[in-house]
């Protein structure tokens, strides 16, 4: 079965630990702490390999680990950074946290690397906490911990139009037909059990790329048949060429057949059913019928509504022009920005709901935040990035931090301290 969904656990490496230890040479009384910080966690990163299509690597290993950093050392030294994890994933995989299913990447468009777990920072060795009245601290600073997450990987394809319809219905031939891609073809229902891309181009125009999406059936949206593990391909494409087969070979209505299909793809995603779609009505050299011409009837049936339908076959090549130059001049009416969906869930921000403690106090003129709370963002966050910082205000806002700060009695200038974060209050 074509591996397009795993599950998978990753973690980021927890931070090196800070060290403790004095200098202790020979003509160098009071030599005094000297303990260096530890190394930075490695990240979690995945990145797109255009060279992938399917996730079927991550069927057979599920766990992934960063490298933790090392610790911290004596005469100063600085623990080695461990090396970022960095995880190959098909371009058009959408990574989602499993217990929510909410989006945390879409690793498609400009999205091509992304980081979705951060390393923890290494902790501060001892050198940093002499102070005039503690000449001889005997404390380091532990790295911060990892980040840990469950998340499932879904591969949705990237194509313009999509092709749908009931099984054995000509859609592999008739992509065969139209664009490079080389399907299995053969006369029996769900020959096709992966989504299969196919490039088409047209003379004098741009363009684009087909999917064929395996058979749907009756019931597909609820999970009856093969077709319901594909329907999640079609949720990028554009537009949809809706293929049956005009001839009725297998004894079906072909009109009763888009009806039941665009039923499924509603059930499955009302807007995926209100995208432009066209019928390509094929096995038209197979019609031999003098009593009704299905073509006028599905015309009849279907333009009025605004699907215009094409005659053709997918075998001799009947009207195949036609179709394709109208599918991709309607393309060209539509927004040619991929199809991407959005974050929703973001790991940091589940700092923002643990219950760990904080203070707000004030110290001469500075106002000072301390506590686990603050050491695990500062920890999580980085604060020179756009994305970074945002989630940093929003991190104020929403724990009541802002709040006690302003019953403190901030004023705007005023300085606030957060461990070695330092800077001036503005509303």
């Amino acid at each position: 079965m074509f591996a397009d969904r795993a599950k998978i656990y990753i973690r980021s490496g927890k931070g090196g630990d800070g060290h403790v230890s004095f200098r202790r040479e020979l003509y160098v009384p009071n030599g005094g702490p000297d303990g260096g910080d530890g190394g930075r966690g490695g990240d979690v990163i995945f990145e797109v390999d255009k060279g992938l299509n399917t996730l079927v690597d991550f069927r057979h290993k599920t766990k992934y680990k960063a490298q933790d950093g090392e610790e911290g050392g004596k005469k100063r030294c600085h623990g080695k950074d461990a090396k970022d994890l960095i995880l190959k994933v098909p371009e058009g995989t959408v990574i989602r946290e499993a217990e929510t299913n909410k989006v945390i990447a879409d690793m498609s468009g400009e999205n091509q690397r992304q980081i979705i777990l951060k390393g923890g920072k290494g902790g501060l060795g001892n050198m940093h906490f002499a102070t005039s009245t503690m000449q001889v601290p005997k404390y380091a600073q532990p790295g911060k911990p990892a980040q840990e997450l469950w998340v499932n990987l879904e591969l949705k394809v990237i194509a313009d139009v999509g092709l749908v319809g009931f099984p054995n219905v000509g859609k592999s031939t008739f992509l065969s037909r139209v664009t490079n891609a080389q399907p299995k073809i053969a006369n029996y229902h769900f020959t096709t059990l992966s989504p299969n891309l196919g490039v088409v181009d047209l003379e004098g125009a741009k363009g684009f790329v087909i999917a064929d999406i395996p058979g749907l059936i009756e019931g597909a949206s609820e999970g009856v048949g093969l077709g319901h593990e594909f329907l999640r391909h079609v949720e990028r494409t554009k537009m949809m060429i809706h293929v049956v087969d005009a001839a009725g070979i297998e004894g079906r209505d072909p009109v009763e057949d888009i009806y039941k299909i665009n039923a499924e793809l509603e059930a499955y995603n009302k807007e995926i059913s209100m995208r432009p779609q066209v019928i390509a009505a094929n096995k038209v050299d197979l019609i031999y019928s003098e009593d009704e011409d299905p073509i006028q009837r599905l015309r009849d049936e279907f333009e009025p509504k605004g699907i215009k339908v094409f005659p053709i076959s997918g075998v001799t090549g009947e009207g195949l022009s036609d179709l394709l130059y109208y599918v991709n001049n309607e393309l060209q009416k539509l927004d040619d920005k991929p199809i991407v969906f959005e974050q929703e869930y973001f790991p940091e921000e589940e700092i923002i709901h643990m219950d760990l403690p904080y203070t707000v106090e004030k110290e001469d003129d500075v106002f000072v935040v301390e506590g686990p709370k603050i050491e695990k963002m500062l920890g999580y966050t980085n604060l020179d990035s756009e994305k970074g910082f945002a989630f940093f205000q929003k991190f104020l806002k929403e724990t009541g931090i802002l709040e006690q700060l302003e019953n403190a009695g901030v004023q705007e200038g005023d300085t606030i301290r957060m461990y070695g974060l330092q800077f001036e209050y503005y509303r």
